[in-house]
């Protein structure tokens, strides 16, 4: 795989993999011959989706998962596709925890992308949920960027994130901290 060239997308300065390109590599490399990816869907209502995809070998072994989250007023494309762009999210971060196209990141330049869009975006008014998203969901990624936004002076946005969570008192401190 080392010298297979993905093409890659330039944000900000930095090369990032296109989901499009890992699926591909993983269906035309032949060391993936009689692999499939799958997808869960553990949350889905009108307003947001959050889907697993897992890589599962040749003999339907689980390899590699990944999970992505998606709003569906997050974006123009999002308010008729968060489910696919939510699934598409998923797949590529599956694969590239399989280690496809991680050479300069794991996450692909659509979520870039996306998360780029929605920092120039103003707060839009708290939908409730209508189910509490599990402690699975809030990965090292999330926490990291929570903290982050903590430290830059977003305390209150982030409470307000944490009530999608299901989340013991130490684990709301552990971010708020």
């Amino acid at each position: 795989m080392s010298r297979y060239q993905f093409k890659t997308t330039n944000i900000k300065g930095k090369e990032y993999v296109e989901v499009n390109q890992r699926i591909k590599y993983f269906r035309e490399s032949g060391q993936y011959e009689g692999w499939s990816l799958t997808s869960d869907v553990y949350h889905l209502d009108e307003v947001s989706c959050v889907i697993k995809a897992s890589v599962l070998n040749d003999k339907g072994d689980i390899v590699a998962t990944g999970f992505a989250q998606e709003d569906k007023s997050s974006s123009y494309i999002n308010k008729t596709s968060y489910v696919e762009n939510c699934e598409t999210s998923a797949w590529g971060r599956a694969l590239a925890n399989l280690g496809i196209g991680i050479d300069t990141s794991i996450a692909s330049s659509n979520e870039v992308s996306m998360a780029i869009s929605k920092q120039g975006s103003k707060p839009k008014a708290a939908v409730k949920a209508t189910a509490k998203v599990s402690l699975l969901e809030l990965t090292d990624e999330i926490k990291s960027k929570m903290v982050k936004a903590v430290k830059d002076g977003k305390k209150d946005a982030v409470v307000k994130a944490l009530d999608k969570y299901e989340l013991t008192a130490a684990q709301r401190n552990e971010i708020l901290a």
